[in-house]
């Protein structure tokens, strides 16, 4: 049977080879939605999600939900995460990262690595956060970043947050680089943010990229050009069937 043929047919098939998860590396400057309609648009599949939001300018691991893997969503969102990535000292923005409008700056010279070290360390373990005002968040069934658009800012709930390894793995100020590996729902902008402000220079977060969700790594994803290159018939490999997927989500990393 053909790509086309099985999308369209109206016999549901008891093993479809679309219904999974794939893989792909998502580049900066689109967003999630983005990456989700070009793949149903370029192949014809009816349904599409994604399993964690990435913000426009990260990149790196989007799991992609094919067919009746979207039914995997909560298992596959619930994985922990990790990331790389880079805050810069001395500006804050309004979006907490590079995206937004800088609101302040300061001078962040007196900041050495071992004060950078400390701080970090203070964030390991159970955390609450408060979400940004510029996130996907939704009040009354309004995401928080439309009403910050219209300069609104309503009080937002901290969230129960784990932090399980915060690593400074490059020091050149006002950059320092870092791996983060945290539950779900972590707002590393926000994370960037904090430290910044506990630090009195203020901050920022220049650089985002997600290597690790649970068992699914970034080594095995397809760059989005790549995958929308492909004819149906060669994605087929890379994906991973649902049932291995239910496996892959309840066991350790």
């Amino acid at each position: 049977m053909s790509f086309y043929a099985s999308r369209s047919g109206q016999q549901a098939r008891e093993l479809d080879p679309w219904d999974g998860i794939l893989l792909v590396d998502k580049p900066a400057g689109v967003t999630s939605h983005d990456v989700v309609d070009r793949i149903r648009r370029t192949f014809l599949i009816r349904k599409v999600g994604h399993g964690g939001t990435l913000d426009p300018m990260a990149t790196g691991l989007l799991i992609m939900l094919l067919g009746r893997g979207t039914r995997l969503s909560n298992a596959v969102m619930g994985q922990d995460k990790t990331y790389e990535g880079t805050m810069h000292l001395g500006i804050t923005t309004d979006s907490e990262d590079v995206d937004g409008a800088v609101t302040g700056t300061a001078d962040f010279t007196g900041v050495t690595r071992a004060a950078l070290e400390a701080e970090m360390k203070k964030w390991l373990g159970d955390i609450q956060q408060i979400p940004p005002m510029v996130s996907a968040i939704k009040k009354d069934g309004v995401p928080l970043y439309k009403l910050a658009r219209k300069g609104q800012e309503i009080v937002r709930e901290p969230r129960w947050l784990h932090i399980f390894e915060f690593t400074l793995l490059d020091f050149a100020p006002p950059q320092a680089s870092f791996r983060l590996r945290c539950s779900k729902g972590t707002y590393v902008r926000t994370l960037c943010a904090d430290i910044g402000r506990a630090l009195g220079c203020g901050a920022h977060l220049a650089k985002l990229r997600r290597t690790q969700s649970g068992n699914f790594n970034i080594a095995d994803a397809l760059t989005l050009p790549t995958l929308l290159a492909l004819k149906p018939d060669d994605i087929l490999p890379h994906i991973i069937p649902a049932h291995e997927v239910r496996d892959l989500t309840t066991r350790a990393p």
